[in-house]
C-alpha cells in the first residue's frame, strides 16, 4: 500500500499528520512518500489551501487533519486487515 502526503515546510498541521502516519507505519506496513507542494507550481496551485492532503493508493483520503482512529481504520482496510470491531451478539430476539 502506498501513502502520499502533500505538504510543505513550516506547516504545523503537516508535521502533525506526518507524526501520526509514521506512528501508524510502525503498526501497519505501507510505503510513505512526502511531496513538497512548493517544489511543483501545479501542486502548489492545487493544494496550497488544503494541506496536508493524504492519498492512499492514489485516492484522496484526508485533508487538513487526520483523525487517528479513522486513519488507522482506513489504513487497515487498505492493508486487507479487518479492524477490531465489537463482538456482535448471536442471540436472536424473540418476537
Amino acid at each position: 500500500m502506498r501513502v502520499e502526503i502533500y505538504s510543505k515546510p513550516d506547516c504545523s498541521l503537516c508535521d502533525e499528520a506526518k507524526r501520526l502516519l509514521l506512528a501508524l507505519q510502525r503498526q501497519i506496513p505501507f510505503e510513505l512518500l512526502e511531496r513538497n507542494i512548493e517544489d511543483d507550481i501545479q501542486l502548489f496551485e492545487r493544494y496550497r489551501y488544503d494541506i496536508p492532503v493524504v492519498f492512499i493508493d492514489g485516492q484522496k483520503a484526508f485533508k487538513h487533519r487526520l483523525d487517528p482512529d479513522r486513519a488507522r481504520e482506513r489504513l487497515l482496510r487498505g492493508a486487507g486487515v479487518a479492524p477490531n470491531l465489537p463482538a456482535v451478539s448471536k442471540k436472536i430476539p424473540k418476537l
